[in-house]
C-alpha cells in the first residue's frame, strides 16, 4: 500500500500514522501500513457498530509484537478518534494473559481492567459451549 492511499483530513489517525512514519524504522512502517491498510479501508467505508475490532492472527504472527501493538493502536484510533489508546496486557483466568486496547483512564483503573478480564472470559466460555452444540450437530467449528 503506498501512504497517499490515505488522505491526511486531520483526523485522529492520520495524526497518530504521521507520528508513526517519524517514530519507526521505515521498513517496519510500509509493515505496519500493510496490517493496517484493510482495516483502515474498511472504517473509511463504512463504521462498524460494534467497537469490537480485532486483527487477523493469519496475518499478523509473523510480525514482531511491536508492530502488532502499534497496528493495534491505529486501528483503535482510527475507531475511537481518540489519541489516548493505550494497549495493556490482562489476565484471564484459564486463558493467560490477553491485550487489549483501552482508553487511558480504563488502563489505570484495576477495577474496570478486572471486569474486562471477566467478559473475555465468559466470551470464550460462551464460544467454546457453542463450539460443542455445532460439533454434536455436526455443523463446522470453525468459527
Amino acid at each position: 500500500m503506498n501512504e497517499p492511499e490515505f488522505s491526511n483530513d486531520g483526523r485522529p489517525v492520520d495524526m497518530y500514522l504521521d507520528l508513526l512514519r517519524v517514530r519507526m524504522d521505515s521498513e517496519d512502517y510500509r509493515l505496519l501500513l500493510k496490517v493496517v491498510a484493510p482495516a483502515l479501508r474498511a472504517l473509511d467505508e463504512q463504521r462498524p457498530e460494534g467497537v469490537d475490532f480485532a486483527l487477523d492472527p493469519e496475518d499478523t504472527e509473523h510480525l514482531p509484537q511491536q508492530i502488532r501493538d502499534e497496528a493495534a493502536l491505529v486501528i483503535a484510533t482510527a475507531v475511537t478518534g481518540r489519541l489516548d489508546n493505550q494497549l495493556v496486557e490482562i489476565q484471564v483466568d484459564g486463558t493467560g494473559p490477553v491485550r487489549v486496547v483501552t482508553d487511558a483512564v480504563t488502563a489505570s483503573d484495576p477495577d474496570r481492567l478486572a471486569e474486562i478480564a471477566g467478559c473475555i472470559q465468559q466470551r470464550q466460555q460462551d464460544t467454546e459451549e457453542l463450539r460443542g452444540i455445532a460439533a454434536a450437530s455436526g455443523m463446522p467449528t470453525d468459527f
